[in-house]
Formats: C-alpha cells, sequence, structure tokens
C-alpha cells in the first residue's frame, strides 16, 4: 500500500519538454530516500493543460505542479513527500501577482470543464489495465453483454442524442441502426483516428491517455450492430498513441476481454490497428476504407453507403476516436443521463483542442452550449500578452473564422453553421490583432489544397485557383473583381466537390471575406495590410529620433540592405529590402517602424 502516488505526464505535449527525465530523476530520488515502497510513480496520460508541462500531480492532496524540471525533483521529494511541505515556486498561478494555486481542481482552466471522453486520461496509467478496471473499466462492456439486448443498445445511444463528434455530427444510434439493419454475413466496426487538423490533438491525447475506453467502445458498438471485427486506423505521425493502442489489445485479450466468446458469451470480437500514411483525405470514411483495404485512399461517391457496403464491400459502421470513447460512459449511466447535458440538439460534451493567441493552451473538454467567450477567456485565460481578440478559427482547417460579436455564440452544431463555420473534430485557434486575416485564410487553403487527392475536379482544380487569388491579393496585385471571382469559386467548390475536404475547404475564404471584407479591401484598394503581416505589402525604415546606432539591424540584415554607420546613422534601401523583419525583431529600441 502505497501513502502517496506521484502522477506524471506522459502525453507527446509533456514527453516533448522533458517529462520521462523528471520520472527518471523520481524514481532514483525515492530510491535514494528509501521511499520507493512508499510512493508510487504513475506515468498518466495528458492532464489537457499542455503548455505548463511537464506537470507532476500529488495525491492524496491533489498538489499541482507545473513546469517541472528534473532538477526539481530532490526539492519535491524532501520538502513535500518527507516533510509534507508544498513546493510553492512550482504552483500554477495566473500571473505573478496572483496568489499560487495549490490543488488541481483549484485551477480556473479545469473550472468549467466536464470530462466524459477525457474522464481517466491524467488519472491512469493507460499501460495498466487494472487501473482502467477500477475506474469502472468494462462496466458498461459486462452490462451491454449480460443486461441488453443489441437493439436496447442501439436504443440506449439514440436517447443520448450522442451526434458523430469527427466533423459531421451525424447521430451515432441512428448510424448504428442502419448497419444493424443491413444484411451480410460479416461486418465490420472502424475506429477513424486519423486526426490530421493543423494543431489538432484531441484524439491522439484519448488514445494516448485511455485506449481502454475507445477499444471498449468499439467493441459495445460492435455487439450492437453484430460484428466481430474491427479496425483502428491511426496515422504513423502518433507513434506514442499506437504504442499505447498495442499495450491495450494485449492485455485486454490475455484478460479475456478480447477474443473469443468475451465475459462468457457468444460475443467475439478481434480488433486490428491499421497505420496511415498521413494523407488527410484518408479521415473521409470511403477514403479510410480503401487505404484499410489496400487501395489508394480516395473517396467515393454515396450512395451505396459504408452501413450497407463499406470495407471489402461489406456493412461497416465508423466512428471516431472521440465518439467511440463515450459510448461506455453512456451504457453504464444511461442515455437519459448523457442528454440531460448540452443543448437541445446538441447533446453531451465536445472536446476541443484550444491553440493559438490564448494564454493557456491545452485540452479541454466543455459541455455542449457553453459559449466562445467561456472558452477562450475563462478557460483559455484570454488572449496571450494581453492583446485584444480578433478571430477564433473553429473546425479544423475547414472551418470557420468567427469575430468578437461570435464570442457569446452557445457552441453547437447548429449555431456554428448558422455563421458558416463547423464543429469539425474539435480545433480551435484563436487569433490576436497581429494576425491577418487573409493570410490565415490562405493558410488554411494552402493545407487543404496541397491534401486534395485530385479526384474530384471542383476541388482539385477549385482549391487551386482559389489560392493562386489569395496569393494576388496578398501581394497587393489583387482587384475588386477578384474579391468577387473569389467568393464564386468558394461556393462552386462548396456544393460540387465529392467529399467533405472539399465540401468544407472553402469555409475560412468564406467567413473572412463575410465579417473580414474589410481587410481584403485594404489589401486591393490601399495596398496595404493592416495587420502588417503580408511581407509584399510591407515597407520598414528607421525612426532616426528612437534609434541608437548601435548597427544590430544591419549587422543582421541578411541581404545587407541597411547601409550607414555609428556617425552618419542608418536608413534602409527599400528597394533591396526583402522584407524579412529580420532588423524588427532585433532592434531592442523599437527604432524599426514597420509599416
Amino acid at each position: 500500500m502505497y501513502r502517496s502516488h506521484v502522477l506524471i505526464c506522459g502525453g507527446t505535449g509533456c514527453t516533448s519538454s522533458g517529462s520521462h527525465e523528471v520520472m527518471d530523476a523520481f524514481r532514483e530520488e525515492l530510491r535514494n530516500q528509501k521511499l520507493d515502497r512508499e510512493v508510487l510513480i504513475v506515468p498518466t496520460g495528458c492532464h489537457g493543460m499542455c503548455e505548463m508541462g511537464p506537470i507532476v500531480v500529488v495525491y492524496p492532496e491533489g498538489t499541482f505542479y507545473c513546469r517541472v524540471k528534473a532538477e526539481d525533483v530532490k526539492e519535491i521529494v524532501s520538502e513535500h513527500l518527507l516533510k509534507g511541505r508544498i513546493v510553492p515556486r512550482l504552483l500554477y498561478t495566473v500571473s505573478e501577482e496572483a496568489p499560487k494555486v495549490p490543488h488541481y481542481k483549484e485551477i480556473p482552466f479545469y473550472g468549467k470543464q466536464h470530462r466524459i471522453a477525457l474522464e481517466n486520461c491524467g488519472y491512469i496509467n493507460p499501460d495498466n489495465i487494472e487501473e482502467y478496471i477500477v475506474r469502472h473499466g468494462y462496466e458498461a462492456l459486462g452490462k451491454a453483454l449480460t443486461e441488453m439486448t443489441r437493439e436496447q443498445v442501439i436504443e440506449e445511444v439514440k436517447t443520448s442524442g450522442l451526434r458523430g463528434r469527427g466533423g459531421g455530427g451525424f447521430p451515432t444510434g441512428l448510424k448504428w441502426s442502419f448497419c444493424a439493419r443491413a444484411q451480410g454475413d460479416k461486418k465490420y466496426v472502424i475506429c477513424n483516428a486519423d486526426e490530421g487538423d493543423p494543431g489538432a490533438f484531441m484524439d491522439r491525447s484519448i488514445l494516448e491517455g485511455d485506449p481502454h475506453c475507445v477499444i471498449e467502445g468499439m467493441m459495445i458498438g460492435a455487439y450492437a450492430i453484430g460484428a466481430d471485427e474491427g479496425y483502428i486506423y491511426c496515422r504513423a505521425e502518433y507513434p506514442l498513441a499506437i504504442q499505447r493502442l498495442k499495450t491495450a489489445i494485449e492485455k485486454a485479450e490475455a484478460y479475456g476481454l478480447l477474443g473469443k466468446n468475451i465475459m462468457g458469451t457468444d460475443f467475439s470480437f478481434i480488433v486490428h490497428i491499421k497505420e496511415g500514411a498521413g494523407a488527410f483525405v484518408c479521415g473521409e470514411e470511403t477514403a479510410l476504407m480503401a487505404s484499410i483495404e489496400g487501395q489508394r485512399g480516395m473517396p467515393r461517391p454515396r450512395p451505396p453507403f459504408p452501413a450497407n457496403k463499406g470495407l471489402w464491400d461489406k456493412p461497416s459502421n465508423i466512428n471516431n476516436v472521440e465518439t467511440w470513447a463515450n459510448i461506455p460512459y453512456i451504457i453504464l449511466h444511461g442515455g437519459d443521463h448523457y442528454a440531460s447535458m448540452g443543448t437541445e440538439k446538441s447533446k453531451g460534451t465536445k472536446v476541443f483542442a484550444l491553440t493559438g493567441k490564448v494564454k493557456h493552451t491545452g485540452l479541454v473538454e466543455v459541455p455542449m452550449g457553453i459559449t466562445l467567450r467561456e472558452i477562450i477567456f475563462d478557460i483559455g485565460g484570454g488572449i496571450l500578452n494581453d492583446k485584444k481578440f480578433k478571430a477564433v478559427q473553429i473546425g479544423g482547417p475547414s472551418g470557420g473564422c468567427l469575430t468578437e460579436e461570435h464570442l457569446d455564440l452557445p457552441v453547437s452544431y447548429e449555431s456554428l453553421a448558422e455563421v458558416g463555420a463547423i464543429m469539425g473534430s474539435g480545433g480551435m485557434v484563436v487569433m490576436d490583432e497581429e494576425n491577418c486575416m487573409v493570410d490565415v485564410a490562405k493558410f488554411f487553403l494552402e493545407f487543404t489544397q496541397r491534401e486534395s487527392c485530385g479526384k474530384c475536379t471542383p476541388c482539385r482544380e477549385g482549391t487551386k485557383q482559389m489560392l493562386l487569388l489569395l496569393n494576388k491579393i496578398s501581394e497587393g496585385k489583387g482587384t475588386m473583381e477578384d474579391l468577387d471571382t473569389l467568393h464564386d469559386l468558394a461556393v462552386m467548390v462548396k456544393e460540387m466537390s465529392l467529399c467533405g475536404l472539399g465540401q468544407t475547404a472553402p469555409n475560412p475564404i468564406l467567413t473572412t471575406l463575410r465579417y473580414f471584407r474589410d481587410e481584403y479591401v485594404a489589401h486591393v484598394k490601399d495596398k496595404k495590410c493592416p495587420a502588417g503581416v503580408c511581407s509584399a505589402l510591407i515597407e520598414y525604415s528607421i525612426d532616426q529620433d528612437l534609434c541608437k546606432r548601435c548597427g544590430l539591424c544591419a549587422r543582421n540584415c541578411p541581404v545587407h540592405c541597411i547601409p550607414g554607420d555609428r556617425a552618419s546613422g542608418y536608413t534602409i534601401d527599400t528597394e533591396r529590402c526583402i522584407r524579412c523583419g529580420t532588423c524588427f525583431e532585433k532592434c531592442p529600441f523599437g527604432a524599426i517602424i514597420k509599416g
């Protein structure tokens, strides 16, 4: 029996900032202090507050230490674990002037969250199946197999109101019912873990922190539709997630929770892991199934839908990681309980990857219906460096950019669609006054254009032409007619593309044209980038009153376009200037003017 548990985040974010070195230091110091039989080190998944990593939480007190380094470990062991005294300098604080927050649950970042899909992430060792079982793991599967018919399981999921968390938001229970009714001697369930949105890490963190909940969800779904085999399609760029999935499958098989006659019933199930090569289009369900089959990942027209003719032409049901992760909770606690959270048509919770110009980036799970303001300012802590909020791009590269007037918008599938955005898989990128919305639209379109599989003409050619127009505008060569053409092209691509990639790729353009048209006009008419981002429209000069003639700008200029000396002063040769911004970054006196 251990008197203390030291939970150390072992997710990708904290691992990259040195959590493994922290774990090693704890193990060594505990041995040195002869505490290794009294204090247990528990490597966990993501705690969510990624930019505060490496994160260490000491139980039973629930003391939250952030940005812990290996050299801090000796003090934590000697002060906290030996003498019972908290180490204040490693505690979380909102600002340097604000008081320290010692306990996990008192940190504002977690205050408005409600964790279901992330319930175990940060609390259990994902490689230890017994820790998952202690927290009611596989009880939902047992309930489904021994107390419920297949039809009752589907009805419970329908009652919950759960909708697909991968983008489209289709009712999960209804989707299952289609596959359950489909005729076929073989059926499959598939987990879409091909998360490819820039800045998104929701599915990765669930798989790294709680792989068993996804496997259990898939097994319940397989039982409901009559499948005995499943695939988890995970991109190869997620090696830690794949490693933990493999371990979870091995442990579940060893415990008799995967394989033949599970829990003494006639239900059998096996699951395979398929590693994807990183093509964004394979997030589309028909392209994903083609990839599993060994074909090139390209979408196909529907109907027939996968529920009738999916993997190897057999009835198949595909949901994403977060959707599957919600299933055990729904079966265990009931569909009515789950439906009591959220809005009338958007039930339960949603996981978002909160990134960009926000003070506290990370992973958050909130009830549907919460406002964007609450997510960005109450949970995220507001805009980085206290700059002015400008926009939030929600829904991944295919989402829409929303403005300050939308901050009090309740987050739901319907409300976001009404203003031109989508829920998507849950990417949320916050932008401040220094972001150029033309450049933002160009960034996301560059991604979707590059990831287009090229099968259908509207997406293949339309995204390319839209990108050409955006480049033209950002270089100050656009016309007002180009703005009309850009809008018409975006509408055409949205309406005519074969799959969801092309159908949603124009969203960043349509929403920025709708809500930030004045920035486009400034690029076209005034040949200016109001945010000072588009390099072709920037000119640098030196304020002679502020210049201290130190020469830092001249010495660091990569093209040597700043002639002068300490006696005569310095000027910028605008003809030779490549507008790289090096002089602006290097000047410590603010003498370089960007305009």
